[in-house]
């Protein structure tokens, strides 16, 4: 038997509609307070719509993070963020055991953040936007649209927020001082969450307290644990700053286009000799996100193109 949604309106539930059929395995995935957990809830019948009526078979159950993974026999099945904390044994099990469920007839709701578990497990997605449902069906395209709108509030968010200067480790002789250093989007403007496939810009304000005959100035982007992505410095690009004297400034812009895959990553920024002779050398002095409307693995984005042959 299917769980029907009649116009029901439960906490940030917003007069939601839809079935759910027997015999399927639903993924459902939003942010906090979307109505993802009132709606599972809803499903069980352990908690009461304000408003409107969910259709439902007897013998429910609700499973939260953190409960026993209680895989008998039931009509509908909801896992709230279940598997969230599981190792790979009991996690093997349960889908395992889900999917005995779901041939036996069972309505199953899968809550969870991993998408590609919801790829491969689910027979279709629910997205939920401000307790209403943004888009269902196909878990691929779903999840697709779900990723963009994410990308978009994270970058939207991103710019809000200008680049803060907080170095791991900061060395030199101080001859020079970084001053400034901003991780510009497309349009110049400054932003912590960069977008994949767009071109970026780092831009660093340096002030020379001495004399310096031959500076370089050099930038070099890490993972967040510490493995070296790029790096690059005006000496590589045949960029000659030229000798600078005692209160100089001086501010160089490394523009490229963004091929990096969605994680967290730092800019190391240097005033250095051609011997390598630092003036200062930022460890990790700036932070940043890169985000995308898919997930690619992996550090660099080579934007295969993937062709099959029949």
């Amino acid at each position: 038997m299917s769980i029907e949604f009649k116009n029901v309106s439960a906490g940030p539930l917003k007069e939601f509609r839809g079935v759910a059929p027997a015999g399927v395995i639903i993924g459902v995935i939003g942010e906090k307070n979307a109505g993802v957990t009132e709606l599972l809830k809803l499903a069980c019948g352990i908690l009461k719509p304000d408003q409107g009526e969910v259709v439902a078979p007897p013998e429910r159950r609700f499973v939260a993070l953190g409960d026993t993974l209680n895989l008998a026999p039931a009509a509908v099945l909801a896992l709230d963020q279940a598997l969230a904390t599981q190792d790979a044994v009991v996690r093997a099990r349960t889908l395992s055991g889900l999917d005995r469920l779901r041939r036996a007839g069972s309505t199953i709701l899968l809550a969870s953040h991993e998408e590609r578990l919801l790829e491969a497990l689910c027979d279709e997605v629910w997205w939920l936007e401000a307790g209403t449902l943004a888009a269902k069906g196909d878990p691929s395209e779903t999840l697709r649209k779900y990723r963009r709108a994410v990308a978009a509030k994270i970058r939207a968010w991103g710019d809000t927020i200008p680049p803060r200067l907080a170095p791991s480790h900061r060395r030199g002789d101080g001859r020079a001082e970084v001053l400034t250093i901003e991780t510009l989007a497309h349009d110049g403007k400054p932003t912590i969450v960069w977008k994949s496939g767009e071109m970026v810009s780092i831009k660093a304000s340096v002030r020379f307290h001495e004399a310096v005959e031959d500076p370089v100035i050099g930038i070099l982007i890490r993972t967040q644990i510490g493995f070296e992505v790029y790096g690059t410095n005006t000496e590589l690009e045949g960029v000659k700053i030229g000798a600078r004297a005692a209160g100089d400034t001086v501010t160089i812009t490394v523009s490229f286009l963004c091929d990096l895959c969605p994680h967290p990553y730092t800019v190391t920024i240097a005033s250095h000799d051609p011997d390598g002779t630092a003036h200062d050398w930022l460890e990790d002095a700036v932070a940043f996100t890169v985000t995308d409307e898919r997930y690619t693995a992996g550090v660099a984005n080579l934007r295969a193109k993937v062709v099959v042959e029949k």
